[in-house]
């Protein structure tokens, strides 16, 4: 798959192309920058905006065959002489389009414009090379601008992370890998250490947008205030772990939180897929019938084995089971250093089990 280039490649390339053509006078159709990744960015100059005083361009942003909400999207850069900057060579603020960071945690501290620390380095080096080549000594401000920026941020995790009025310039490599996993674990991470930056010692975490409607429609809690940890159930309780976390609340379908009572810490289908076997197991030892566990191994859904467990009297019994097998795990994966609770359920057959201090772990969200 062909990679992309990020939004501080992006700004980089076109702050570098401007202020070239500030100097010069003289229209830069292309420019070549070195990402931190090691590959050169040789990239089109678009939409070229020439006066005396500053030159504004743009640069499209191509995400290569990642399917980001970014993709296309014009980044541009406004660059012009500045005074009385004291010791700053390059100002490097964001313009219509860039987000503003309001709630802590995040890269940047709040009230900066969302153009994370590797991009301004980027955009700040490849200033200072052009500064260099025509011996300039006067301070550069550059203000990066993004016109789509604030509709596309609607697509985006930033109204959630605290960043208004539109996109963050990021990326630490430069370059974008297709459907990176990374970028999914960083969002975690970043969703986490803001939860804890606010000062809370325990946090809620669901793997999709089933947990959230649940504990919408059940408790009425918003769940969206905490975390979406998607398959990645393991490396997020490290996350916990390392951040300082004292208590974590699981909230998921059966579906996905059955395979950690069975010890798997990734839930993706790709990695493992014994959710009929797991249940069967735990229905064995509750005394469910054999036929019904020969149905079960023969289901495609949890949905159907709890209708199944559900018929024959076992559905309590065996999701109560696997509550507990999940927060053993949870626990063991933590190394002792969190206490783990769960909440069980089912799209159709609601609230399956939750583990013994759910129920208070609830009762304390609600109150926040």
């Amino acid at each position: 798959m062909r990679n992309g280039f990020t939004t501080g490649s992006c700004a980089a390339a076109a702050s570098k192309a401007a202020v070239y053509m500030l100097f010069t006078g003289k229209e830069k159709k292309s420019i070549t920058i070195d990402t931190p990744k090691g590959i050169s960015y040789n990239a089109e100059i678009l939409d070229i905006k020439m006066s005396d005083k500053e030159v504004s361009c743009a640069v499209k942003k191509d995400s290569g065959d990642d399917p980001d909400v970014t993709n296309g999207a014009l980044i541009y850069s406004t660059v012009s002489f500045v005074e009385n900057a004291g010791e700053s060579k390059v100002i490097i603020e964001g313009g219509k389009g860039v987000g503003k960071v309001t709630k802590p945690g995040l890269d940047r501290p709040v009230g900066d414009a969302a153009i994370n620390t590797v991009p301004r380095q980027m955009i700040e080096k490849e200033v200072l090379d052009v500064c260099d080549l025509f011996d300039i000594k006067e301070s550069i401000k550059v203000v990066i601008s993004v016109p789509e920026g604030e509709e596309i941020a609607k697509k985006t995790f930033n109204p959630k992370l605290g960043i208004e009025g539109g996109i963050s310039i990021i990326g630490t490599s430069g370059i974008v890998e297709p459907m990176s996993t990374q970028a999914i674990l960083d969002t975690i991470k970043i969703e986490l250490k803001q939860r804890k930056e606010l000062g809370f010692d325990y946090v809620a975490i669901s793997p999709g947008n089933y947990g959230l409607d649940f504990m919408r429609d059940t408790y009425g809690y918003d769940l969206d205030k905490s975390v979406k940890c998607s398959n990645f159930i393991g490396l997020t309780v490290d996350m916990a772990v390392e951040l300082g976390f004292k208590d974590v609340l699981f909230v998921g379908h059966i579906g996905k939180l059955i395979k950690v009572a069975g010890g798997i810490m990734n839930t993706h289908s790709k990695e493992a897929d014994c959710r009929m076997e797991i249940i069967c197991a735990l229905g064995l030892k509750h005394d469910v019938p054999e036929d019904i566990l020969k149905k079960i191994l023969d289901c495609v859904t949890t949905e159907e084995a709890g209708k199944l467990l559900k018929e024959c009297g076992k559905c309590d019994e065996v999701f109560e089971d696997a509550a507990k097998k999940v927060c053993e795990n949870l626990n063991k994966r933590a190394q002792g250093k969190i206490k783990s609770e769960c909440v069980l359920f089912s799209k159709e057959l609601g609230e399956l089990a939750k583990s013994d201090g759910a129920t208070e772990f609830i009762e304390r969200l609600i109150k926040e």
